[in-house]
């Protein structure tokens, strides 16, 4: 979701002007890639392109191919190789880049009408505003006779219709389990017509992040943080320095009196919580209100020796929070701080480790699930 803001903002702005514009999503990677299935770049007629879908080697010539790929209105999936060398030279080859990465690029290009509503692009916006995960299923391939055309979407908590019940049914079933295990995957649907591969997406809503402290050093990791889209919240019992001016990409910055308290649940549950007030008196407060909540990551800014004075004091076991906050990556400056404790909350919420590439055995990233079903043709209409 890195980018969804300034995505919008850029179709917004497009449909204000009437102009029409292309949408590109990756929508299945085969091997290697720079980025993974979901990540989305907005083509203007004019103007530079918003977002990427690459490490910087497909955009251009996305950019420059986009508009005569579409011309026909209709969505289309181009495939590209960043592999060393591509045996196949038919039509339905990828266009090979020779980056010696080894991966196949499958990307989704549709054309945005300034008057026609969206449906996918309205979901983003939802699950963006409401901070609330949604799920998308998208036809990215289909045999010639099939039920079904590339650039059909079924939409989580909606309805969509089509000539075989079947297929309906089964995406919509597999459209649930993708919002429960919180994971995109291919699915490949077989029935009497041929096969029909859909792309499940999972969209997370932006990481939130809430900053108990409003000193210097929180600044700058407010400024780290949005430069990844993280949704931030900055709080202080000081009113001299929870100050909006002092924070203006924050996306909330609260006075919070310490003898007024409120229900933090709603506003730190599943959040990333950074506790450094440099106040003893404060972090004793809001750590002892951290902890009888549900954070996906808690840590406390702070030499080891007085956060278990803290903990001695509010009578809470250290389970689950992270002290000395922030990864070993040396330096003291506040921005060196502000990357080592962002650094660690990242690692936290992807269930890393945060240690060297190097020393990972395992692949960067977990190879795209891929699922085969026979529908029922006994029951096809």
């Amino acid at each position: 979701m890195s980018g969804l803001n300034d995505l919008l903002h850029a179709i917004d702005t497009a449909a204000q002007t009437g102009e029409e514009t292309i949408l590109t999503t990756v929508v299945k990677v085969e091997g290697s890639a720079y980025r993974r299935p979901g990540a989305r770049m907005l083509i203007p007629l004019h103007g530079r392109t918003v977002g990427t879908v690459s490490g910087g080697c497909l955009e251009q010539d996305l950019a420059k191919k986009a508009w005569w790929l579409t011309d026909s209105g209709e969505p289309v999936v181009r495939r590209y190789s960043t592999g060393a060398t591509e045996d196949e030279d038919d039509e339905q080859s990828a266009l090979t880049f020779g980056l010696g990465c080894n991966g196949t690029v499958f990307v989704l290009l549709e054309r945005l009408r300034a008057k026609t509503p969206s449906p996918a692009i309205d979901l983003l916006r939802r699950v963006r505003d409401h901070q609330q995960p949604a799920a998308m299923a998208t036809v990215i391939a289909t045999s010639r006779n099939a039920s079904a055309r590339v650039g059909d979407r079924w939409l989580s908590n909606s309805e969509h219709a089509l000539r075989n019940p079947q297929l309906n049914n089964a995406i919509g079933h597999d459209l649930y389990k993708t919002l429960l295990q919180k994971k995109s995957s291919i699915r490949l649907y077989t029935d009497a017509r041929g096969e029909i591969e859909v792309f499940f997406e999972y969209i997370a809503p932006p990481p939130r992040l809430v900053i108990f402290g409003a000193g210097h050093d929180a600044q700058p990791l407010v400024r780290m943080a949005k430069l990844l889209n993280w949704h931030v919240t900055v709080i202080d019992s000081r009113s001299h320095f929870a100050r909006p001016e002092r924070f203006p990409q924050a996306d909330a910055v609260i006075f919070a009196n310490l003898d007024n308290p409120f229900d933090l649940h709603p506003l730190i549950d599943g959040a990333a919580v950074a506790v450094m007030t440099h106040s003893y008196r404060q972090d004793r407060h809001w750590l002892a209100q951290a902890q009888q909540a549900a954070p996906a990551y808690l840590g406390q800014l702070g030499p080891k020796e007085r956060t278990e004075r803290l903990l001695t004091d509010i009578g809470r076991s250290p389970s689950a929070l992270h002290y000395p906050m922030g990864l070993d990556l040396g330096g003291d400056a506040p921005e060196s701080v502000a990357l080592a404790i962002l650094a660690e909350m990242t690692a936290v919420l992807n269930q890393r480790q945060g240690g060297m590439l190097r020393h990972r055995v395992k692949p960067i990233h977990q190879a795209d699930l891929v699922v085969s079903e026979n529908l029922d043709v006994a029951t096809m209409i």
